[in-house]
């Protein structure tokens, strides 16, 4: 076996990590283990919609529409994700929000990684968004 090789199911293994299956929060003998990048596996039912805004983000997103139909929102912009491939990147210091306006999987690519970096929450609690 090798250590350095990792197979998984998007799906289920996304269900262990609020979606996420890359990025520097995987431990560091993981192959999963990333400081450059972030990747997540994102299913939202119908409906399901970020809580609030993320403001001051230190990454560049590309977000890529698997299945279904998804909004996501930018300053001054709303960018609706209708057909499988379609996607959307924003650069660093872009705020944004989403919305599924169907059930909806989305593959999220971020980078780089930042430890210790999270997006506030309502409750106040820090957490990868």
């Amino acid at each position: 076996m090798n250590d350095s090789v990792y197979v998984g199911n998007a799906g289920k293994d996304a269900a262990l990590d609020r979606g996420w299956l890359l990025g520097h929060f995987k431990d560091v003998g993981d192959p999963r283990h990333s400081e450059a990048v972030e990747i997540k596996w994102g299913v939202h039912p119908r409906g399901d919609e970020r809580s609030q805004w993320v403001k001051g983000e230190e990454r560049t997103a590309l977000l890529v529409l698997i299945s279904g139909r998804f909004r996501v929102e930018l300053p001054g912009r709303s960018v609706l994700l209708e057909e499988q491939g379609d996607y959307v990147v924003w650069g660093r210091g872009v705020d944004h929000s989403w919305f599924a306006e169907e059930e909806s999987v989305v593959l999220t690519v971020r980078w780089p990684s930042v430890p210790g970096y999270a997006v506030a929450e309502e409750s106040g609690a820090r957490l990868r968004s």
